[in-house]
């Protein structure tokens, strides 16, 4: 046995670095045979020996009987090395501490020395069934005449009321009797366990009030009036009486102590305490905001980050007094220290009003604008400080990590959309700085943006005109275009642009100008939902000008019309083959209908000025054509007819579901297919007869039955006959073959089903060619005279006024919310981002009904509703005559008129 102690172990593991695993494992055999011995010492040193192994990592569970024998020796210094082995290896769920109550018991009662180490072994073992067991002797303790073990008793009372709570109620009032004890460091003892438990349970110490009140103002000891003040910042907001009686002394605290933590504990207390609150703690609340400022001009970064943080508590009830010190607050956004910047940006934002806020925010652009370096390295940092220890000002240059970047755009956008823009009064500068935003910010902030830009252009209507007018020019700087897929680009308001322009299209001074901006080839870079808007936008873009220049029609400017509809036909031709089907369903409809206005204009011929009638009866019996393409007025109705708002929040909830509407059933359920009679059993058995010959109920062939003729069968040996189509009648064979020829000549022209050859089709039944209705086409439609001179078809711009913005918070509500919708309601143009919904249409004056609509062969040319067009539809002859007949059945649907 050449190891003995606790040092010999120590110095042989330094001297076997290399190999110290197997040193430790054959110095663990040795201590598993010590601690077997009857020698207490010898017990004692292999178990100092294990503590120590186990604060490396090594377990020593398979020990703990061992220390509880050590922990009973009588020997003072043996006692403790139990007791330290115990608190360092038992956890709650050690099985042999349910053997130490006796013997924690017994030590209680013992000399003052073995009381002191078990008060102390205590704290850290106990367990709720020996916090039961041993409360009465704890409590006992706190009067015992040793003020060394009161004030253990007291510690290690907590955690047997932690542990017990069923006897709180007894403790309380002993520890009630603590704070009034003779020696300082029971009554700061008690005071530390008090401050814990209100925590937890705050209405069961408000009896301790009045001698902790005491305390806090007759003590000179700055750590216990820190717990004091604490402890009443949790009994206060449950006890209002407490905030008026506390408000002179920590008024006096906050304005005559020295120490630091005293102030900033006395200046927290009143802000969770609620004693700000009120008149008379407005005279407080300048105060601590005072003090606070002091701390963020401190050079003590530690002071400045716990000043700030109070100062975000600060802010809701008494921003005013903040907002006086912006300029100090706003140099800490540039401090070096990430978590200073962090708390700078939250207090900042907290403080924001109406005449701050364009201020504020233009400060906070300038850190996004400005190329800042790397961060200064350790070696730099020390130098400044060795060269100016006092010095507040940091690093011209803070590093700003994409993160931080996209952390301090946010900040922007959340400041001014607050209370959905209750601090923006001029809605042009913050459109402007939305586009600086998407510019400077080189983070993915660019979809906040875009719903952003579309909101506020629909919610206030004074901002349009500059809206469109700012969106053009975005649209016409290709700088974003080209760096749409780089990281960090805020492509997404490009988004926003096209669709602003192409709703507002009307506040366009040169709308056709804008039309080669969004259709040409670099698009193709663009993500397709923003593709498919760009078309959108043109397509609208191009019914607003064409509707304003049908009003003031001249022949000189059919080459421009014909020039613009070739430049979106050949803009968006590129697009209808795109692999995405939302811009290939625009791109496709798009094209058929400048197609059609292609083919208009260019069967258009110049007509003579149409005549003045002075007479107005006269005017409906002359029917007379437009001086100008008729087409030019085709889409420009589409897109205005309604005008899109912003939707309240619960609009959608207060439509009544119509009677009989039931959401969960088909539309169209789904065809019940019946599967032929399989005779498994049949297929798959085989039986055995004669020879050894097998008889199977089908031959199968590349996977399939071989089909038989009717009557047929199969031998499969010594006269067995099978028969697979007994199951089925006749009749059913014949459904069963019609369904099976409907579902191959439904599937000839699926691109997705492969046919291996082409399926037998039932033979037509001759088509009814005069049912057929016929639209003429080729001849423009005449058009009824009202007045000699058009109406205006596009709306004076609304001229920009003095008056405020008006913001549409509320959104509009359906009509109908309570009864249900008794007319379909047309469908809207599109669902904007980030208004809650798809905006519920408003009826708009239609056009005016100076020329007539285009009309089919059989219409009549009155102005009333025509009759719903019969469509004849031939039903298809079967394969079997059976169970079918054959002839032609009427359906009809009604055709809105064109």
């Amino acid at each position: 046995m050449w190891e003995r102690t606790l040092q010999d172990l120590i110095r042989g593991l330094r001297a076997n670095k290399k190999d110290e695993s197997q040193f430790i494992a054959k110095a663990i055999e040795e201590i598993r045979t010590e601690i077997k011995g009857d020698d207490m010492e010898l017990k004692a040193g292999a178990v100092l020996k294990l503590t120590y192994l186990d604060m490396l990592g090594y377990d020593m569970g398979w020990a703990a009987f061992h220390v509880v024998e050590v922990m009973s020796s009588p020997r003072i210094h043996l006692k403790t090395v139990g007791y330290l082995a115990a608190t360092q290896s038992f956890d709650q769920e050690t099985d042999v501490l349910m053997l130490t109550t006796n013997l924690l018991k017994k030590d209680l009662i013992s000399t003052p020395a073995d009381i002191a180490i078990t008060l102390n072994g205590i704290s850290h073992i106990v367990t709720p069934d020996l916090a039961r067991d041993l409360s009465p002797e704890l409590i006992r303790m706190l009067t015992h005449s040793r003020p060394h073990i009161r004030k253990r008793a007291v510690a290690a009372l907590y955690r047997v009321m932690v542990k017990y709570p069923e006897v709180s109620e007894h403790a309380i009032s002993r520890l009630k009797e603590r704070l009034e004890d003779d020696d300082p460091g029971v009554v700061a003892a008690t005071v530390n366990v008090l401050c814990e438990l209100t925590r937890h349970n705050p209405e069961q110490y408000l009896t301790l009030a009045p001698p902790l009140f005491h305390l806090m103002t007759t003590s000179t000891n700055n750590w216990m009036l820190i717990k004091i003040i604490k402890l009443f910042g949790s009994l206060s907001p449950h006890e209002p009486r407490l905030v008026k009686k506390l408000q002179p002394p920590i008024t006096e605290l906050i304005s005559t102590t020295p120490a630091i933590s005293l102030l900033y504990e006395c200046v927290h207390t009143c802000i969770i305490g609620g004693m700000l609150s009120g008149p008379s703690g407005d005279s407080l609340a300048r105060t601590c905001v005072s003090k606070l400022a002091n701390f963020i001009q401190d050079a003590d970064q530690n002071l400045k980050y716990i000043a700030l943080l109070a100062m975000v508590k600060i802010v809701p009830t008494h921003a005013y007094l903040v907002s006086q010190y912006q300029d100090t607050i706003m140099a800490s956004v540039s401090d070096q220290d990430m978590s200073i910047r962090m708390r700078a940006l939250d207090l900042v934002s907290a403080m924001v009003n109406q005449s701050n806020l364009q201020s504020i925010v233009q400060q906070l652009l300038s850190h996004l604008v400005t190329d800042h370096s790397a961060a200064p390295t350790a070696a730099q940092s020390l130098a400044q400080n060795v060269a100016s220890p006092n010095s507040t000002k940091g690093f011209s240059s803070p590093s700003q990590t994409p993160a931080y970047r996209l952390i301090l755009a946010q900040h922007i956008l959340d400041m001014c959309s607050h209370d959905t823009y209750d601090n923006v009064t001029n809605f042009e500068w913050y459109l402007s700085v939305l586009v600086d935003l998407a510019h400077v910010a080189n983070v993915n902030i660019g979809a906040q943006i875009r719903d952003q830009l579309v909101d506020v252009v629909t919610r206030v209507r004074g901002a349009r005109r500059f809206a469109v007018k700012l969106m053009y020019t975005l649209l016409s700087d290709d700088s974003m275009l080209r760096n749409a897929h780089e990281e960090g680009s805020c492509s997404e308001v490009l988004w926003a642009a096209a669709y602003i322009c192409g709703e507002y299209g009307s506040e366009l001074q040169d709308p056709q100008k804008l039309l080669p901006l969004l259709l040409q080839p670099e698009i193709s870079n663009l993500s397709p939902d923003i593709i498919s808007v760009y078309i959108q936008a043109a397509t609208k873009i191009f019914g607003f000008w064409a509707a304003d220049l049908a009003s003031r029609w001249s022949d000189d400017d059919l080459q421009q019309v014909k020039d613009l509809v070739q430049l979106v036909l050949t803009g968006v031709g590129k697009f209808v083959a795109s692999p995405h089907i939302e811009v290939q369903e625009r791109a496709a409809n798009t094209s058929q209908l400048f197609a059609f206005i292609q083919a208009d204009l260019n069967s258009y011929r110049p007509k003579p000025d149409i005549p003045s009638f002075t007479d107005a009866g006269s005017s409906f019996d002359s029917i007379t054509e437009p001086h100008f393409p008729k087409s030019l007025l085709l889409i420009e109705p589409l897109v205005s007819s309604y005008e899109l708002n912003p939707v309240a929040p619960n609009a959608q909830a207060s439509v009544a579901v119509p009677d009989g509407l039931d959401l969960d059933s088909w539309i169209i359920p789904p065809p019940v297919e019946t599967k032929p009679v399989e005779i498994e059993e049949k297929k798959t058995k085989k039986s055995k007869k004669g020879k050894g010959k097998e008889l199977s109920s089908t031959k199968v062939k590349n996977g399939k039955k071989k089909k038989k003729d009717d009557g047929d069968s199969l031998n499969g040996g010594n006269g067995g006959i099978l028969t697979p189509v007994d199951a089925e009648t006749e009749e059913e064979r014949a459904e069963r073959e019609r369904r099976r020829a409907e579902r191959l000549e439904r599937l000839k022209d699926d691109p997705y089903y492969i046919m291996d050859k082409a399926p037998s089709r039932p033979s037509p039944a001759p088509e009814d060619v005069d049912s057929i209705p016929v639209v003429r086409l080729d001849d423009m439609p005449s058009l009824s005279d009202i007045d000699s001179r058009l109406p205006s078809l596009r709306a004076a711009s609304p001229q920009v006024s003095s008056e405020p913005y008006y913001i549409d918070k509320v959104g509009e509500m359906p009509r109908n919310a309570v009864a249900p919708l008794t007319q379909p309601l047309p469908p809207s143009r599109q669902s904007t981002p980030g208004l809650g919904g798809v905006a519920a249409p408003s009826p708009v004056p239609l056009l005016s009904n100076a020329f007539q609509q285009y009309e089919g062969a059989d219409a009549d040319t009155r102005a009333s509703t025509p009759d719903p067009v019969v469509v004849v539809r031939t039903k298809k002859k079967t394969k079997s005559g059976t169970g079918t007949g054959m002839g032609k059945k009427k359906r009809t649907r009604d055709l809105p008129a064109s």
